[in-house]
Parts: structure tokens; C-alpha cells; sequence
């Protein structure tokens, strides 16, 4: 009797065991709801449908609520997120949230079923996690997991936990705290030293800080797994402090440098010390992070790394080697940028675990060029934005068009699936949403028709100006037809001045490839709808980004203008053209000011909010201010990185690059007098403009909305 009452306590447990992890993949994407439409979490319940390659999901109204069932959590999310936007007009984005509770549950009387083929849906550059991601703390992140599980997001870089694992690398490689010190980055520039261009700049982050970013990547990696959501982590591929030779006989590579920046090294993954070190590494990384890590990131020869000596395809299967030694099965990820990663470092490769990112599709095909990457599963993605540069931008078409040809081509069975890698999140919310939702479309979906079913969901209701004004921009700033660019088009209001500009940044350009006039209209046609939108956000938020951008490309003429006044010696007519153009930056300035997320204190309280303690604060505090001005460094004959990371913000537009603008037309005016006058030193202006200004800047509206609009449309 006694063992049959242990055996069914046994049986009991079992079954309750097995219910438990049959329903928890679903308790992360109901808690989820709760979080983001708690008025559907009474009225909504999950239930697991056998499993398919890439994911499914069915809805269905039972007993007056909402089914869900799906094959894995995270195909339930984006069960949820198909019913939020296609039945109730509701949405989350970046530039806003559209999830004002629904009333009257939209019912579904026949089961709808989605279904695909991807196995992955990928987010994330290196890049995000500084220009968009520096300063998050753990309301920022739930935020951002959630949107990427509603979005079907199942694979996600996480780069912001890695200092603590290089600490413990490296103090078991005897060296000193100090030098630990000088080769990590601060909070906004590892993503450029974990891509082995730069070491210490930033730094250097105090141990509090190290400690609270670990425990802050195991707080996401929990809610990450809860929703479905692996990720991507820092692998090791060869890099190493730069003055590892002088401690080391091994064969390292020395890399020289990335633009003013000493790089670190690369450990040649031939030399038998190569396998110590990576032991070394994913040794700390699964202490930290667990031991059930599928995918490591690494790109050895980044950006014009040397390679001299190196035998590419025997380096390669010596990285992929030892992954897999300490993580077995694991998925070596690479970016598919330029002639990265190079043929030879795929040859000896086991390409059962290594996935290619395509990682400009905007602008290129690789995957088909390259024969699917040598026949290397791959992903295809775009970069969208450098910099997180503002403006709009999206060839969207062209995203439809070649997801669709590359998942139905010669090359279809490399094709594993979708990314987003901007360098910035932070703008253009479409672009993302309907990438990522390519994969769950049969059929090549026509743009013009799905954004109809967009702009419903991001205002919670449409409109005949707003669905034609969105049209008119399909055309023109949306075009697929514009050409080879790398992100949006830039502000001349926000570049370093000169006589001759055809760009803000060193990689941007200044020239509007589309049809500007028939934007403007759309703009404006847009703006008339504010009456009856002026209670909803993300409206609000449109308006201001699209009219921002008719400003920035009348700017364009009204600085030829003025060039050409100063050529012809016209005083006159330059005074008045300098007035116009500083009006316009006056203008922009209080256009941004009318929404937080236009606003440099915005980002500023961010930095200082994510600091601990005071050191951390002042720190963060500093590396923003660097990071959106000059960037880094003091060399004056490196100086291409400044306004890489240009920002349209008010508090900036009105002080940073008016004063700049300021200060040259001066020069200009001195020089039409016949004085003999120096020219501006930008160079050191704008490193003692940010120490000037390392406090909260004042950016407050002094208009409302309504009289700012009226001003610029009139």
C-alpha cells in the first residue's frame, strides 16, 4: 500500500510538472498583457497547439473571449499583438504607445490561422545598445521585450552585460585592476569595443556600475526566456587588450588603429593560447549568464582589420571550435556587411551552426551575389539608420519585395528568416513593424494596401487626409526607387558649417533623392487632421516628425541662398537669408519642444537616472554629451566621427548648432568687410561647448502645439 501511494504521489507530481511547463512558456506573454492592455487580460487565454517549423498561431472567440493558441510563447505574442492591431486598432512603437483600452472586444467567429516559415526573426545591432540603449534601466528593458515579443522577435543581441566577463577574463589572466580599467568602455561606447575598434574610451565605469549592468542582464535573459526571446551574446574571436604582446610570447596580431583610437588585438586563433583565453571567457560568460546559450556573435577583421599571416579558413573553424567546446550545438552569428565575412573564413566552417546576417538589405543583395553566402543560412536584415541620425526612412517596398524573392528564390533553402539591425531604434516605428511581419505573410505583401491597416493601429482610427497623405509618402521619403543611401537624408541646419556642405556627418549626405515637393504636401495634408487627432500621441508625434523634416529640406535652398549672397559680396541679401535660416533653426527648435521625446533633457535625465551613484551619473551624464556632439576623441587630424550622432532635439537645435552657425557667419561677415579673420576652430569649440554644458538643458515649450503648427504651415 505504501508503495502505491509513493507511486502515485510520484505520478502526481509528474503530471503536475508536466502541466507547469507545458503552460509556462505562456505565463510570460500573459503577464505581458497585463502589462501593456490589462483591459483585454480578463478576457483572453492561452492554449498550446502542437509545435512547426518557424511558428503558428490561432485566434478565435470561445465563450466571449479570446483564444490564443500557438505553438511557443513566442508565437502566442505575436497571436496577441495580430488581434491588437487587425481587430482592435492598437499598437506599441518607439515613437509611442496606441493602447487606450477597447470597450467592445472585436469578436472572431471562425479560427484564423498564421502561420510561418522563419525560424528567425532577429533584432539588434552592436550599435543600438549606445546610441538607443545606453542609458535603459529595467522599465525601459520590459518595455523593450515586450515589443519584440509582440513583434515575434525570438533572437535578440544582448551586448550591455560584457564588462563583467572581460573583468573576470582578465583578471585571470593577472592583469591588474588598472588595466582592466583602461580597456573597458564607458556605458555609451561598447558597442564599438566589443567590435574590436576601440578600448577605454569613455571610462572608466565603475565597478558598481559593472556590477549593476550583470545583474540587469539577468533580470532580461529571465523575462527574455519567458518570452520565447534567445539571445545573442559576445562571443570569443581572437580579441584581446592591445598590450597583451607585451605580456604574452603568443602570435597576436596587432590592428593598429580605428580612426583615432588604439584597437585591441587579435589573438591569433592558431596559437595554442587561443584556446585558454576563449576557456577563459566562456568559462565566465556561462557563470554569469547560463550555460544554455545557443548564439554567439564576433566578426574577427572588423572594419579593416589586419589579417596578415592569418590563414582565414583554418582561424575560422579554430573560433568555431572552441564555441562549440564549451557550447555545444552553438550558433556562430556573423554580419553580412561589405566583404564581411569573407569567403575564406567560411570555407572550413561547419555551417550547420553558423547563421549570416545580411545586414544592409536596404541597399544590397549579398545573399544572392554570394550564392547564399557560400550556402550559409542567412538572414536577411537591414540597417535603416546610422547613428540614429533623425529623418524618415524606408525603402518599405523593397523590404516586401525582397524578403519575398529571397525566401522563394535559388537560394530559399539558406533563407532562415528576418532582422532589424538599426544602428538606432529610436525613429521610423514602420519600418520595423512591417519587416519583422513579412515573415508571417504567405504572399509578397503590397505596401500601399498594408498601411492602411498600419496607420489604423498607430492612431486608433484613419482618416481620407491622413490615409492620402500616407500614400503621397509611400511615394516619395518611403520610395523604393530612391537609390543607393545610407540612412535618411540629413539637416544641413545641424552641420558643421562650411562654404561647401554635402553632408552633416563624414558617411551622410545632405541630397533628398525623392520628390520633396510632393512630401511637403503630404506633410501638410497630414497636419490638417490635428483638430481631430490632437488627443493622440503618437499622432502628435508624427506630426512633429514629418514636419520637422519639411523644414530641414527647405533649409537646403535658404543655405544656397546665402552662399550665394556671400559670393556675389551681397550683404544685404545675406543678412537676410542668415535671418531666415537661424529662424528656422529657432523654428525647429520650438516645433521639438512640444513633446518629451524631442527634447535633449529627456535623454539627459535618462543618463543621470541609470547612474547609481554620483560618479556613475556624472559619467553618464558626459559620455551622451560626447557621444551626440564630436563623438570621441582629442586628435584633430582624426576627426571624422563628429556628428555621426547628430541629434534634432530641442535644447540642441537652439544652443549647440545655432551658436555654431552663429559663430561662422560671423567669420563670413568679417570677411565680406575685408577684414582679415580666422577661421571658426570647430574642432576644439564643440569639446568646450560639452563641458560647458554638462547640465540639464532648458528646453521647454514657449508655444503650444497648435501655434507652432499654424506657424510653419501657414
Amino acid at each position: 500500500m505504501k508503495i502505491l501511494k509513493h507511486s502515485l504521489v510520484i505520478l502526481f507530481v509528474l503530471l503536475c510538472t508536466a502541466a507547469h511547463t507545458c503552460a509556462a512558456p505562456f505565463d510570460g506573454v500573459r503577464e505581458l498583457v497585463s502589462r501593456r492592455a490589462p483591459w483585454l487580460g480578463k478576457h483572453i487565454q492561452f492554449k498550446a497547439m502542437p509545435s512547426s517549423d518557424g511558428g503558428c498561431f490561432t485566434l478565435q472567440t470561445v465563450n466571449k473571449k479570446l483564444l490564443v493558441q500557438a505553438t511557443d510563447a513566442n508565437a502566442a505574442a505575436v497571436g496577441v499583438n495580430w488581434y491588437l492591431k487587425y481587430y482592435c486598432h492598437r499598437s506599441m512603437s518607439h515613437l509611442g504607445d496606441q493602447l487606450a483600452p477597447v470597450t467592445e472586444l472585436p469578436v472572431i467567429d471562425q479560427p484564423v490561422t498564421v502561420k510561418t516559415s522563419s525560424i528567425y526573426r532577429y533584432a539588434l545591432n552592436y550599435c543600438t545598445f549606445n546610441y538607443t540603449m545606453s542609458f535603459y534601466d529595467w522599465d525601459d528593458w520590459q518595455w523593450e521585450l515586450d515589443w519584440m515579443a509582440l513583434n515575434g522577435v525570438n533572437l535578440m543581441l544582448v551586448a550591455n552585460g560584457s564588462e563583467a566577463v572581460w573583468q573576470n577574463t582578465l583578471r585571470r589572466m593577472n592583469y591588474s585592476e588598472k588595466e582592466i580599467a583602461d580597456f573597458i568602455t564607458g556605458p555609451a561606447y561598447n558597442a564599438w569595443w566589443l567590435m574590436g575598434n576601440i578600448e577605454g574610451w569613455g571610462g572608466p565605469m565603475p565597478q558598481s556600475q559593472i556590477d549593476s549592468r550583470k545583474k540587469l542582464v539577468q533580470k532580461m535573459l529571465k523575462r527574455m526566456k519567458s518570452l520565447g526571446i534567445e539571445p545573442l551574446m559576445p562571443g570569443f574571436y581572437g580579441m584581446v587588450p592591445s598590450n597583451l604582446k607585451n605580456k604574452s610570447k603568443a602570435h597576436i596580431i596587432p590592428q593598429g588603429t580605428w580612426g583615432a583610437f588604439t584597437r585591441p588585438d587579435i589573438l591569433d586563433p592558431m596559437d595554442p593560447e587561443f584556446d585558454r583565453i576563449a576557456g577563459i571567457f566562456y568559462e565566465e560568460t556561462r557563470r554569469l549568464y547560463g550555460s544554455d546559450i545557443r548564439f554567439f556573435s564576433g566578426d574577427p577583421f572588423h572594419e579593416g582589420g589586419a589579417t596578415d599571416g592569418v590563414a582565414l579558413g583554418d582561424a575560422g573553424r579554430a573560433i568555431q571550435k572552441t564555441m562549440q567546446k564549451y557550447f555545444p550545438e552553438s550558433i556562430w552569428v556573423l554580419q553580412g556587411w561589405q566583404d564581411n565575412p569573407k569567403p575564406g573564413l567560411l570555407e572550413k566552417l561547419d555551417k550547420r551552426y553558423v547563421l549570416v546576417q545580411e545586414l544592409f538589405g536596404e541597399n544590397t543583395n549579398n545573399w544572392e551575389t554570394r550564392k547564399g553566402y557560400e550556402g550559409t543560412p542567412f538572414i536577411w536584415a537591414t540597417v535603416t539608420n546610422f547613428g540614429e541620425r533623425p529623418g524618415i526612412n524606408g525603402k518599405l517596398q523593397r523590404f516586401a519585395d525582397e524578403v519575398h524573392r529571397a525566401s522563394n528564390g535559388e537560394y530559399a533553402s539558406y533563407m532562415k528568416g528576418v532582422g532589424i539591425l538599426p544602428e538606432g531604434i529610436n525613429n521610423n516605428p514602420i519600418t520595423y513593424e512591417l519587416l519583422l511581419e513579412l515573415v508571417w505573410h504567405k504572399d509578397r505583401v503590397d505596401v500601399d494596401q498594408w498601411v492602411e491597416s498600419y496607420i489604423t493601429a498607430r492612431y486608433g482610427r484613419i482618416t481620407d487626409d491622413i490615409r492620402t497623405a500616407w500614400k503621397m509618402m509611400l511615394k516619395s521619403i518611403y520610395s523604393s526607387e530612391i537609390g543607393y543611401q545610407e540612412g535618411p537624408p540629413e539637416n544641413i541646419l545641424c552641420a558643421r558649417p562650411a562654404l561647401e556642405l554635402k553632408s552633416v556627418s563624414s558617411w551622410g549626405r545632405l541630397a533628398k533623392k525623392y520628390d520633396t515637393e510632393l512630401y511637403r504636401k503630404a506633410a501638410l495634408l497630414f497636419a490638417k487632421a490635428m483638430p481631430q487627432f490632437s488627443d493622440v500621441r503618437t499622432y502628435r508625434i508624427d506630426l512633429i516628425h514629418f514636419l520637422r523634416q519639411v523644414i530641414a529640406n527647405d533649409a537646403d535652398s535658404v543655405f544656397n541662398a546665402i552662399m550665394t549672397a556671400y559670393q556675389e559680396k551681397d550683404t544685404e541679401k545675406f543678412e537676410k537669408q542668415v535671418s531666415r535660416f537661424l529662424e528656422m533653426i529657432d523654428t525647429e527648435n520650438e516645433l521639438l519642444a512640444q513633446d518629451p521625446f524631442f527634447r535633449l533633457s529627456t535623454w539627459q535625465q535618462q543618463a543621470k537616472d541609470a547612474g547609481n551613484t554620483a560618479v556613475e551619473k556624472k559619467n553618464n551624464f558626459h559620455n551622451l554629451m560626447m557621444l551626440v556632439t564630436y563623438w570621441g576623441e582629442h586628435i584633430p587630424a582624426e576627426d571624422n566621427l563628429h556628428d555621426y550622432a547628430y541629434k534634432e532635439w530641442a535644447g540642441m537645435m537652439n544652443t549647440y548648432y545655432k551658436d555654431r552657425w552663429m559663430v561662422y557667419f560671423d567669420y563670413q561677415r568679417a570677411l565680406l568687410r575685408g577684414e582679415t579673420a580666422q577661421a571658426p576652430d570647430y574642432f576644439h569649440w564643440e569639446r568646450e561647448w560639452v563641458e560647458k554644458n554638462l547640465h540639464m538643458a532648458d528646453d521647454a515649450p514657449r508655444m503650444s502645439l497648435t501655434e507652432i503648427v499654424n506657424k510653419i504651415t501657414r
